[in-house]
């Protein structure tokens, strides 16, 4: 039975990228090195926006899984940019622009390097607004994590992350894990109803071949990420779709979980009718509205002891 990216293909017609109203493409340097990037700001704002969000897409993906196309109300960006906020879906080393010179893509602490000099660039000509708010999905989560447990801005208020955990619930994904049809589509997408129709003829500009070091480094993760978590220092919200299955989300796991994460606020939500690609599906919206919702909470003045 052929997969669900049967008939899409990579390169030509059906992979050019298509991109919502007010969402244009833009390079940033990160210390020499270009990475493309996805950027909608708030549209007429005649001052800086709320906030600026930094979106990173997980692995085999690509800047746009942030501006699903499939239907209208799959965009992150647009949503965010409608409500007052700059997003800026950066692809992510050895994705986009940075693939040719980065074939086989950077370990994570690299990539939080260039994730903090592409923002030093990024802020260098655009008002960041009350702060930086990092939005991630699946291996780009593990970024967010290893970027803000870094140290990647004086103004990083939170962090959302949605498709990643810390314990397996199956093996570690390899190169291009299923994202191209290729592998097991279930771990990827769950029950296909759960997206809207052309999802998957419109995904060809969405995926991408996963770095090699990428595939290295995930099977890794469990054994980094007690250190990862240790860290964090801002507020945390993790989001687990109903049909997550690469991650245990199980009570033990999550209980797990948020004892190693000494983050100063922690959240662990579920995301009903979804599967691990949450963006992509019909419940985008519930859970981009979630994840601005958590943003406005770290936006809040914080109290003063008397």
């Amino acid at each position: 039975m052929p997969g669900p990216f049967a008939g899409c293909r990579r390169g030509g017609a059906l992979s050019r990228p298509l991109h919502s109203p007010g969402v244009r493409r833009i390079a940033l340097d990160a210390g020499g090195l270009t990475l493309s990037a996805l950027l909608a700001e708030p549209p007429g704002a005649p001052g800086p926006p709320r906030a600026t969000i930094v979106a990173l897409h997980g692995g085999g993906m690509n800047a746009s899984y942030f501006d699903g196309q499939a239907h209208s109300s799959l965009s992150l960006l647009t949503l965010a940019a409608g409500l007052g906020y700059t997003v800026l879906a950066v692809d992510r080393p050895g994705y986009g622009d940075s693939a040719q010179k980065l074939p086989d893509g950077q370990k994570l602490v690299e990539q939080a390097e260039a994730l903090r000099l592409a923002l030093r660039d990024f802020a260098s000509g655009h008002p960041l607004g009350a702060g930086v708010f990092l939005l991630a999905h699946s291996y780009g989560g593990k970024l967010a994590l290893t970027a803000a447990a870094r140290g990647l801005h004086d103004e990083l208020i939170g962090v959302d992350v949605s498709g990643c955990g810390h314990r397996y619930a199956t093996a570690p994904p390899t190169l291009d894990p299923g994202l191209s049809g290729s592998g097991n589509p279930r771990l990827n997408w769950g029950p296909l109803r759960l997206y809207p129709p052309n999802t998957f003829t419109l995904a060809a500009s969405v995926v991408a071949g996963m770095p090699a070091w990428e595939a290295t480094e995930a099977a890794r993760w469990e054994q980094v990420f007690p250190e990862v978590a240790a860290g964090v220092r801002v507020p945390v919200r993790l989001t687990f779709a109903e049909h997550e299955a690469w991650w245990r989300h199980d009570a033990e796991a999550v209980s797990e979980l948020t004892g190693l994460l000494t983050a100063p606020r922690l959240l662990v939500e579920h995301q009903p009718a979804a599967g691990h690609n949450i963006s992509l599906g019909w419940a985008a919206r519930s859970y981009h509205l979630r994840a601005l919702g958590f943003l406005e909470e770290c936006l809040q003045p914080r109290p003063v002891n008397p």
